[in-house]
């Protein structure tokens, strides 16, 4: 693998998404990615509908830099063998419930023994103390939890509503890996690891207080329920489509009234200070509306950029791959899987000048590495045999076994 992070090990033994998407942003920068799966069964996402010969597309879309490796951790050989590859590890991830490692034995304390270089990233929740910090997790409740459907709801005082969108997973893969690389740091200086505990409803509070939390922010100034939420809803109807258009410094608000032809509109007393925009704000929203249903969205996507004026369409999905922004700026990748054909994913966010990242090896098979990577170990094909008949290691290119209906299409977070 290429990339900042090549040469850099890391053992995932997380499932579902938050922990998986963190381990496999570290491998699609470079990072070899060891995933350990449970023999059998493997990550809950590969019986996930949305299939190619086998391979979900989840899967596939969150674990396509890593290799699989399949280990029973009820089984103590399992547990040795895990910390004989923690040996050669520098980081480790885990997303079961906050006391579920120590019981097998593969808590921090325990994996620091034969490696006091490791940077483990445990991840929960809602953290590993309190009334509710062993409670089962999904996205959904966090999202409750945290004052997030508050936030789309766009008051305190109205019903709450969901993100459509497992944002608190996601958000907290990505605080994940970004921690992981700050102990990678701080190693590089002190020579030892540590332990980061990083729990979803923390994450998404860190998320929520940068913006959304202002009127809460000082102590002394106490704020009204419906005056709380800063949510504004900015999809605009033309004459034929939807488009986005945001005027929030004075100059785009007087590029609007320029492209608009509404001269009137900077006299406007209700208008003609932020501060006052922000005071009217669903009056402001009222007049732009009235105006873009004029025109259709082609002409709009015209007219404005021509003044400066921020806008972009409301893409549908399926629209968005053909954008001629996302073509140029190739920002979708297409790939040739061995199993699941022909793939279209997002590439890797960052750009880096002097490291680029190569291509991605390929969400991998269940147990696809078990004899690759055991005998990195140096463990020999005559152990690896009876490992496997023993129900230590699992076969090679399993299939997983289909999971019920309805927890395969359940909202996703973390493992039990």
């Amino acid at each position: 693998m290429s990339g900042p992070l090549a040469g850099i090990r890391v053992v995932d033994l997380s499932a579902m998404l938050s922990g998986p998407w963190a381990a496999d942003i570290l491998g699609d920068q470079g990072a070899d990615v060891i995933k350990v799966e449970p023999p059998g069964a493997g990550d809950h996402v590969r019986a996930l509908r949305n299939q190619s010969q086998g391979m979900a597309s989840m899967f596939v879309n969150i674990n396509r830099s890593k290799r699989s490796v399949t280990l029973n951790l009820k089984h103590p050989e399992g547990v040795a063998t895990l910390r004989t590859l923690v040996a050669t590890a520098d980081v480790l991830v885990q997303n079961f419930r906050p006391g579920v490692v120590e019981r097998l034995g593969i808590s921090y304390d325990d994996l620091r023994e034969v490696n006091p270089g490791l940077v483990y990233l445990s991840i929960s929740g809602f953290g590993e103390t309190g009334p509710y910090s062993e409670r089962r997790v999904y996205d959904p409740i966090v999202q409750a939890l945290s004052g997030l459907t508050t936030v789309q709801a766009g008051s305190d005082t109205e019903r709450p509503k969901l993100i459509r969108t497992v944002l608190p997973d996601k958000l907290t893969a990505i605080a994940g890996a970004q921690a992981i690389c700050a102990a990678l740091v701080a190693r590089g200086r002190s020579g030892t690891g540590q332990h980061i505990k990083l729990s979803m409803l923390d994450t998404v509070l860190s998320f929520l207080w940068a913006s959304d939390m202002n009127a809460y922010t000082f102590m002394d100034q106490p704020v009204e329920p419906e005056r709380a939420a800063s949510f504004i809803d900015l999809i605009y109807e033309t004459a034929d489509g939807y488009i986005t258009v945001s005027t929030m410094q004075d100059r785009e608000w007087h590029a609007f009234c320029a492209a608009a032809d509404r001269p009137d509109l900077l006299d406007d007393d209700r208008f003609n200070t932020p501060a006052k925009r922000d005071e009217n704000v669903e009056e402001r929203l009222t007049v732009i509306q009235e105006v873009l249903l004029k025109r259709p969205a082609s002409e709009w996507l015209e007219i404005l950029p021509e003044h400066d004026v921020p806008c972009a369409p409301a893409l549908r999905r399926y629209e968005l791959i053909d954008h001629p922004q996302v073509l140029a700026s190739g920002s979708i990748v297409e790939s040739e899987h061995p199993v699941a054909g022909r793939l279209r994913q997002a590439r890797p966010a960052p750009r880096f000048s002097d490291t680029p990242v190569g291509p991605s090896r390929g969400a991998p098979l269940l147990g696809q590495h078990n004899t690759q990577v055991l005998e990195e170990l140096g463990v020999t094909r005559e152990e690896i045999v009876r490992l496997v008949a023993e129900g230590v290691v699992g076969d090679e290119h399993q299939e997983p076994d289909p999971a019920p209906a309805d927890e395969a299409d359940a909202v996703l977070t973390r493992g039990a």
